[in-house]
């Protein structure tokens, strides 16, 4: 199975995504909350960069035994990040239900964004992406049996879940950041942020579009898929080392670490 969807282009979904996942309010506030201040996107966005890539990484490319060994790392920095008495929401990161939660947002834009860069994958290939994809949450806590049966299963429980998600403001005004840059500075703020928040509301699933209040038409969705399918042929010329940059990187950044017995996360 050709693996290129998990290169360069992953770092156009990736906001998206975290909305996505973040719009489940114990995983909002398991965020917000948290005491991790190393682990922060707002404080220090390069070192989340690469603990959120190496995951992903780790957790499709990886052994068996290496997702045990980057588990074990992200249990060290999750153990804290629980709800306390004040908090609006109750959360704990090793709740395995939030997890499932988590996987299923990275899958689900695994196979929208490839769709929207190079077309639709074929039966045998999504049916082994989904089976390979339990890991996106095996990686954390969350238990294989978990994961639904089947695509068709995946589906109703992703239609399901995504319906009761809403976004309070506390959280828009977070995503709100994350979409502008805000975290980055000032020259890649002002150049690339509209580029960026154009993208994001693009990607977003139209009810969570809705619940961040923003606004979309079939003119800019016509403007979003032609810049995609641009993007995909560009890529897909490219040689498979390139076109699975900075994934590649990442994991081969994660075996040295081991090897130096350098920090994981």
């Amino acid at each position: 199975m050709d693996e290129f969807w998990y290169g360069s282009t992953a770092l156009l979904g990736g906001v998206a995504n975290v909305i996505m996942q973040l719009s489940h309010a114990p995983v909002a506030y398991g965020v917000l909350e948290s005491t991790v201040d190393s682990g922060k996107v707002t404080l220090h966005p390069l070192k989340r960069l690469r603990t959120t890539l190496t995951y992903l990484s780790v957790a499709m490319m990886g052994t068996q035994a290496e997702i045990a060994t980057y588990r074990e790392a992200v249990n060290t920095s999750h153990r804290t990040v629980r709800s306390g008495s004040d908090s609006p929401v109750k959360y704990n990161a090793f709740d395995p239900k939030l997890q499932l939660w988590v996987a299923a947002c990275l899958y689900y834009g695994i196979v929208d964004l490839h769709e929207r860069l190079h077309g639709g994958l074929d039966e045998a290939t999504l049916d082994a992406l989904y089976a390979k994809s339990v890991n996106l949450g095996t990686s954390l806590q969350m238990r294989p049996e978990m994961w639904p049966a089947d695509r068709a299963a995946f589906q109703a429980y992703w239609d399901a879940e995504l319906a009761e998600k809403k976004i309070d403001a506390r959280t828009k005004a977070y995503f709100d950041g994350l979409i502008d840059l805000t975290m980055t500075p000032p020259p890649v703020r002002i150049l690339f942020g509209w580029f960026h928040r154009f993208v994001v509301t693009g990607l977003l699933p139209e009810h969570l579009r809705d619940e961040m209040g923003m606004t979309w038409s079939p003119m800019k969705e016509h403007t979003l898929r032609l810049l995609l399918l641009v993007i995909g042929k560009v890529q897909s010329k490219t040689p498979k080392a390139a076109r699975m940059f900075p994934m590649n990187y990442y994991l081969w950044d994660f075996r040295k670490r081991v090897r130096s017995g350098r920090p994981l996360v």
